[in-house]
């Protein structure tokens, strides 16, 4: 849990925190990837600089990665929940079932390949829908990585017919959904097991960003790239960054308006901004390793939106079966896809 110095001192001295010293708070945030992939890059580290800079140094946010602090990323938000870290970084679709209303942000050709554009529709979704689910934790942004492609060992991806076979690696279950539906064999796994089970033969390839690729090694592991035509992403993955509801709410009040004015809109879409920086770097790593670089055609593009739409029309009766009302979770989503390409959007 986070550190208060001063004002126990303070109150040995018997002042209060106000008459007698700054109170100085020690956050600790974990995340589950490499400090040089583009959202810790960014995003984490940049943000975790500028609360404490807006603190006047009153705030000090230490930021471990690849779990050091413990626990497995699935496991990410019960540990934040439970107060086993101050914050962290969030993949509600590791738990599948857990947050259903979460992916309709993550259904095929949602969003933008525009990460800074799909975290901003994420982040309006996210107030009409989630915070009920992220009820126990304090929600400092939601956001979208950027485009997903097909990484696979061989050849590129050519056609429908030639996901028949494979065994791909999928991060959620809408990405999984839509590798079954194209006819591959998806295993489903968080991001730090891929690069093994893709060096020990358990998969053939995956689904991820352009940004995570160097991080991964997917220039040694794999041969190609496939993306896409069109503007629109093939999957997307869904994110929080929040904090320990408890340390949040045991902040003084000045320091709270410090982490308000670092959340919401204006974070969600500075996390997203950093996975578009993230993509160009890795596509271009990608690319100077002699790797293929490949685009679907839009022919068959079009093959597989459709098999997309009927992942959406399936979801929507499973949602109905859950009590929830899937029609309108994906009109939403959209509609916050829309929102985002008007310049007079909300920005907060």
């Amino acid at each position: 849990m986070f550190k208060i110095k001063s004002a126990a001192l303070a109150a040995l001295l018997g002042l209060t925190a106000t008459q007698g010293f700054a109170q100085e708070v020690t956050l600790r945030f974990q995340h589950f990837v490499s400090p040089k992939s583009a959202n810790p890059k960014y995003f984490i580290e940049p943000w975790a600089e500028k609360v404490e800079k807006d603190s006047g140094g009153r705030i000090k946010v230490e930021i471990y990665p690849f779990m050091q602090l413990g626990g497995k990323a699935p496991s990410q938000y019960d540990l934040i929940r439970d107060g086993a870290i101050d914050g962290g970084w969030v993949i509600p679709g590791y738990q599948p079932g857990r947050f259903p209303e979460a992916e309709a942000m993550e259904m095929p050709f949602m969003v933008s390949k525009s990460a800074e554009e799909a975290s901003k529709a994420a982040w309006i979704y996210t107030q009409k829908h989630l915070m009920d689910d992220f009820q126990d934790v304090h929600v400092i942004a939601a956001h979208m990585h950027g485009r997903g492609l097909v990484h696979k060992k061989g050849p590129s991806v050519q056609s429908v017919e030639d996901f028949r076979g494979l065994k791909l690696r999928g991060p959620s279950r809408p990405a999984t959904l839509l590798l079954d539906k194209v006819g591959a064999t998806p295993i489903g796994m968080p991001v730090p097991a891929f690069p093994e089970a893709l060096s020990k033969g358990v998969v053939d390839g995956g689904v991820i960003t352009w940004e995570m690729s160097p991080s991964l090694k997917l220039d040694q592991l794999t041969d190609s790239h496939t993306d896409v035509a069109g503007e629109q992403s093939l999957y997307n993955l869904y994110f929080i960054w929040a904090m320990n509801k408890d340390v949040y709410d045991d902040l003084p009040d000045d320091l709270k308006v410090v982490i308000d004015a670092n959340s919401g809109y204006f974070a969600s879409a500075w996390a997203g901004r950093a996975h578009d920086t993230g993509d160009k770097d890795g596509k271009a790593i990608m690319a100077a390793s002699g790797n293929e670089i490949a685009t679907l055609s839009e022919a068959e593009t079009a093959r597989i939106q459709t098999l997309g739409d009927e992942v959406i029309a399936e979801w929507i009766v499973d949602m109905d079966k859950k009590g929830l009302d899937g029609t309108a979770l994906i009109e939403d989503a959209r509609a916050a896809v829309q929102i985002t390409r008007n310049p007079s959007a909300p920005m907060n």
